[in-house]
């Protein structure tokens, strides 16, 4: 009860500064439409315009750094069909109070955007992981060119963040060293997990493991690698044997691993900022895009 306790005042105080935050800010969210070409597990070429919302405060110095930020992959189809446009306003409006413009691209397959299912990975005994991320990782490439053209951002500046498909997403961008990116950030990062059906079992957890070797290989910037104990999509170990496989290769990489949070630790991300938010702030200063607090 006292932990329950805790965090429901932690929870608070951190709405309070928030509404403080904006109180002296204009917040500014916008929407655009970004064509981009992507190819399945099948080399099936698609092209369509994905839906993008952009978060940035007019109080902001500018050109300010970017974030493009990723969602997930729901287990269902009916479920990422009816995502809507992808937002998390919440993590948006923290990463924009550090002094960021945010970009939150809903991908091809999922909510407003539709279309087919170009992150498919087969079946799950033998998933076919590379080429479902690689579509993933050309859509984030391509907007993260658009908005490195905008005059209100700063292109030598941009991290690439993500939760769980899209934690995965931003360590294969880290992989091919996008020009203007500095860091990438991975909350709960990884591929074909099932709660209701296979907690904590993920399909072909192997192939994910090599896959970061992979990654680890030609990713020369700072990654941050974020997760929870009862992580029900990936349970506590194979996270850390990915990451370790990331760091053989010869990746950069900082892991952190909370403790237990509600009943689904990969949740942490939307549900819990007040738990990540001064982790990844140290991180962004260690990283220099934003000043350290005195």
């Amino acid at each position: 009860m006292k932990k329950t306790a805790a965090l429901w005042c932690a929870v608070l105080l951190q709405l309070l500064l928030l509404a403080a935050t904006s109180a002296h800010a204009a917040l500014r969210e916008e929407q655009l439409d970004v064509p981009v070409q992507v190819s399945d597990i099948y080399g099936k070429r698609v092209e369509q315009s994905i839906r993008v919302t952009v978060f940035s405060d007019d109080a902001n110095p500018v050109p300010a750094p970017l974030i493009v930020l990723n969602h997930g992959r729901a287990a269902q189809s009916a479920e990422r069909a009816a995502m809507g446009r992808a937002r998390y306003s919440m993590a948006s409006r923290f990463f924009v109070a550090q002094g960021f413009v945010v970009a939150v691209p809903t991908r091809i397959g999922y909510g407003v955007t539709g279309g087919e299912d170009v992150e498919a990975s087969g079946q799950c005994g033998a998933r076919r992981y590379a080429p479902a991320y690689e579509a993933g990782l050309a859509q984030t490439l391509r907007v993260l060119q658009v908005m490195r053209a905008r005059p209100d951002v700063d292109p030598a500046r941009a991290v690439i963040v993500g939760q769980s498909f899209g934690g995965t997403i931003a360590i294969a961008a880290a992989a091919q060293n996008p020009a203007g990116v500095v860091a990438a950030i991975n909350f709960a990062g990884g591929g074909g997990g099932n709660p209701k059906t296979q907690p904590q079992r993920p399909c072909s957890p192997e192939a994910l493991e090599r896959l970061f070797g992979q990654y680890g290989k030609t990713a020369h910037m700072p990654t941050l690698w974020i997760y929870t104990e009862n992580d029900q999509y990936f349970g506590p170990t194979y996270p850390q044997e990915w990451f370790k496989a990331f760091r053989e290769a010869g990746g950069k990489g900082e892991f952190t691993q909370f403790p237990p949070y509600g009943e689904d630790g990969h949740a942490l991300f939307s549900r819990y900022p007040e738990v990540w938010q001064p982790r990844v702030r140290a991180f962004l200063e260690q990283v220099g895009l934003i000043r350290q607090r005195r």
